[in-house]
């Protein structure tokens, strides 16, 4: 397994509040970890949400001792407990700061072992499969365009204009609780994973994701492409792209 990320401000922004995490190797009790959060709010509250979350997350994560070697099965509840301490710690400071006030992040995070992906996820970041011929989403948006667009309320086309398109209904940081969406998916006939800020999906196709990635050349190399890609596009959002090569 070979992984890299990158995360970039676009052209249209002056801060980048998007972060990233990328370890192939063991953080903690997990074998790996990579986390792509996206962060709102304004002055630069969203840039202190997605990294101060991430930063907690990993924390919550290091700290965790066991006699005896974490298994697969505990991998997401391990994961899922430690965004929710992340969210209380994300609350309390937009509590105590006014700066701060009502500042938020969405959090989607990976682990990957021979066979299987294991995802925690919050808000519309996204993690994708890929094979040679496929891209698949993997996490549902936690959006009001997807909440319409599941009840059939409105076509994916007019999910594209409608007026509350940016609208998230989910997001780290809540002072309400909230349920991680957390799944396991097999990783048959994967050859890699995606997961992205809404800055490179919003500006590029799958089909132009999947003839990128399927390139031949290094992942740091293709990774690149995919920023590029987006900023040649328009680059009208921060822009983050973890690249990791399951098989090759």
């Amino acid at each position: 397994m070979y992984a890299a990320g990158i995360t970039d401000k676009g052209l249209a922004r002056s801060l980048n509040q998007d972060f990233i995490f990328v370890s192939a190797d063991a953080v903690g009790l997990l074998p790996n970890l990579f986390i792509v959060a996206d962060g709102m709010g304004g002055h630069k509250a969203g840039e202190v949400a997605s990294s101060k979350s991430v930063n907690f997350v990993v924390e919550y994560i290091r700290n965790q001792q066991m006699d005896e070697p974490l298994l697969s099965s505990g991998y997401l509840n391990l994961l899922i407990a430690a965004i929710h301490d992340a969210n209380d710690q994300i609350f309390a400071m937009s509590e105590t700061d006014p700066d701060m006030q009502g500042m938020g992040t969405t959090f989607t995070a990976c682990v990957v072992t021979d066979t299987s992906l294991f995802i925690a996820h919050v808000g519309d970041s996204r993690v994708y499969s890929i094979t040679q011929n496929s891209v698949t989403q993997l996490t549902a948006d936690h959006t009001v365009i997807e909440q319409l667009l599941q009840a059939g309320e409105i076509t994916t086309e007019e999910a594209l204009t409608h007026p509350q398109r940016h609208f998230i209904t989910r997001v780290l940081g809540e002072k309400t609780p909230f349920e991680v969406d957390a799944n396991v998916v097999s990783l048959a006939d994967t050859t890699a994973v995606l997961l992205c800020s809404d800055g490179l999906t919003n500006m590029i196709s799958n089909d132009i994701i999947l003839e990128i990635i399927n390139r031949p050349g290094f992942v740091e190399h293709r990774t690149q492409v995919l920023i590029d890609e987006a900023n040649i596009q328009g680059g009208q959002d921060n822009i983050s792209a973890i690249l990791i090569d399951i098989k090759r």
